[in-house]
C-alpha cells in the first residue's frame, strides 16, 4: 500500500502517499483549528494569522518565502475553513525538504512585525470590503448567522473591521501557541515523496510543538430556522435555504449525499432540470452538504428575478418534498457513479490527494482507503437515502435567507415554512 502513516512523540501526525508516476509533490500541514474556535474577541484571527504567516518569520522576509519557493518552480498558499487552517506548497521531488523546511518556518517562527500586520489588517479590510460586494457571499453570511445564532461557526470568518483593529502579534502568537499542538496538526504529502525522508524532515524542523492537545471549539448548536429578508436593491433576489445536517462521522453521511446529489448537485438534478430547463427561473441553482465535526449544513441557493422569487420558492419546497419518497434506482446509481468518479478523479492529483489525506486523519484519525469509500457509497440504497432525506427534512425547522429588493421576497421565504407543513401533515398519517 503507498500510503504510510506515523505519530510523532508530540502527537503530530505524518501521512504521505507516494505516487510513483509523479515527478513533483504536494505538501502541507494542516491543524484543527478554524473559525470554530474563536473566542468574541478573536473573531478573524485564525484567517489574520493564516496570511501573516507569509509576511516574514525571524529567519526570512516575506519576499524572501516566496522568492525561495518560486526560485525552485513551486508555489505556497494557504486557506482557512470552519475548523481547519492550512498551508502547502507543490513543488519538484528534490525539492520537498525546502518546501518542508520553510513550511515549518512559517509556523514555528512568524515574526508578526507591526507594520507588516497593520498592512495585513488593511488588506483584509479590503477583503472584506469585497464580500459585502458578492450578493452571494452576503446572502450565506447571514445564512450561517441564522443557523448558528450567537456562536462562532455563525460569523464569517473575515472578521470585522473592529475586531481586526483590536489585533496585536501578541494576541497572535498567544493564539498560535494556543491551538497550533502536535496532537491537532497533520503533515500530508502526496506525489513524489518517501515516507521516511518526509518523518525525518518534520520530526527535526516541526520540534517546537507541543504535544498536548489544544482547547476544544464550543459544540454545535443549530438554531431553530426561520426566515430573514435582506434588502438591498440588486437586479436579482439570491435565495438561500438550510437545514441541519449530519456529522463527518455519521453513518447516513453517504446517503445524504446522494440525496443531495440528486436534489441538486448537477445538470441532471431535479432542481437543475426543473428550475433552469423547464421553467427558465434562474442561471445558477444548487445544493450541498457540509459534514463537520459534531454537526452538518445543508444548504441550497439560487437566484431569480425578483418577481419570480414565490414560484421558485414554491418550486424548491414542491420538488425537496416530492423528492424524498420518488426516488428511483436509476438517479441513484447515477448520483453513485457521480461521487466513485469525484474520489477516483481527486487521487489523479497529488493536491487533492494530500488534502484529502489531512482532512481524513483528523476526521477519522486514519486515511480511509479508497476501496472502504467506494465500498460506502456501493452500500448506499434507495431506502437509506430516503431514510436519510426523511432525517434530514424532519431533524430542524428550515432557515431561509433572501436578499434583495421587491415585494415578492417576503412572499418567497413563507413558502420555505411548506417542509415544515408537510412534515407535520405526514406525523398525522
Amino acid at each position: 500500500m503507498s500510503v504510510e502513516i506515523s505519530k510523532l512523540a508530540s502527537g503530530l501526525t505524518v501521512v504521505t502517499d507516494n505516487m510513483p508516476h509523479l515527478e513533483t509533490a504536494a505538501l502541507g500541514v494542516w491543524a484543527g483549528v478554524g473559525g470554530r474556535d474563536e473566542k468574541p474577541n478573536e473573531h478573524g484571527i485564525s484567517h489574520l494569522l493564516e496570511h501573516m504567516a507569509f509576511k516574514g518569520t525571524t529567519g526570512r522576509s516575506s519576499r524572501e518565502i516566496v522568492e525561495e519557493i518560486e526560485a525552485v518552480g513551486g508555489d505556497l498558499n494557504a486557506g482557512t475553513s470552519t475548523e481547519t487552517t492550512s498551508y502547502y506548497a507543490r513543488v519538484m521531488k528534490a525539492d520537498v525538504p525546502l518546501a518542508l523546511d520553510v513550511l515549518a518556518d512559517i509556523l514555528a517562527n512568524p515574526a508578526f512585525e507591526p507594520d507588516e500586520l497593520e498592512r495585513e489588517k488593511n488588506v483584509i479590510v479590503q477583503e472584506i470590503g469585497a464580500a459585502q460586494d458578492t450578493p452571494d457571499d452576503v446572502v450565506f453570511e447571514h445564512l450561517n448567522e441564522l443557523c448558528y445564532p450567537d456562536q462562532p461557526m455563525g460569523r464569517s470568518l473575515l472578521g470585522t473591521a473592529k475586531t481586526l483593529r483590536g489585533f496585536n502579534r501578541d494576541m497572535l502568537r498567544g493564539y498560535l501557541s494556543t491551538h497550533y499542538r502536535g496532537p491537532d496538526m497533520v503533515v500530508a504529502a502526496a506525489g513524489a515523496v518517501d515516507h521516511k525522508q518526509v518523518v525525518a524532515e518534520v520530526e527535526r524542523r516541526f520540534a517546537s510543538f507541543e504535544g498536548t492537545p489544544g482547547p476544544k471549539p464550543q459544540a454545535a448548536m443549530f438554531g431553530k430556522g426561520g426566515a430573514k429578508v435582506v434588502h438591498r436593491e440588486l437586479e436579482q433576489a439570491h435565495l438561500t435555504l438550510a437545514l441541519e445536517g449530519v456529522p463527518q462521522t455519521d453513518l447516513s453521511l453517504f446517503s445524504l449525499q446522494v440525496f443531495t446529489n440528486i436534489l441538486g448537485g448537477g445538470m441532471s438534478s431535479r432542481l437543475f432540470q426543473e428550475v433552469r430547463e423547464k421553467r427558465g427561473l434562474c442561471y445558477s441553482i444548487y445544493s450541498f452538504h457540509a459534514p463537520y465535526t459534531d454537526t452538518g449544513f445543508f444548504g441550497l441557493y439560487t437566484g431569480t428575478d425578483p418577481a419570480d422569487a414565490p414560484e421558485m420558492m414554491e418550486v424548491v419546497v414542491d420538488i425537496m418534498n416530492d423528492s424524498v419518497e420518488t426516488l428511483t434506482e436509476a438517479e441513484i446509481a447515477r448520483a453513485k457513479a457521480q461521487m466513485k468518479a469525484g474520489l477516483l478523479m481527486a487521487l489523479e492529483s497529488c493536491s487533492s490527494r494530500a488534502e484529502q489525506l489531512a482532512r481524513h486523519v483528523l476526521a477519522y484519525g486514519r486515511p480511509q482507503t479508497v476501496q472502504e469509500l467506494v465500498a460506502r457509497i456501493d452500500a448506499v440504497s434507495v431506502e437509506s437515502t430516503r431514510d436519510a432525506a426523511r432525517a434530514l427534512l424532519s431533524r430542524s425547522r428550515p432557515a431561509v435567507v433572501a436578499l434583495g429588493s421587491g415585494r415578492g421576497l417576503d412572499t418567497a421565504v413563507s413558502f420555505a415554512e411548506g417542509l415544515t407543513r408537510a412534515r407535520a401533515k405526514a406525523r398525522l398519517h
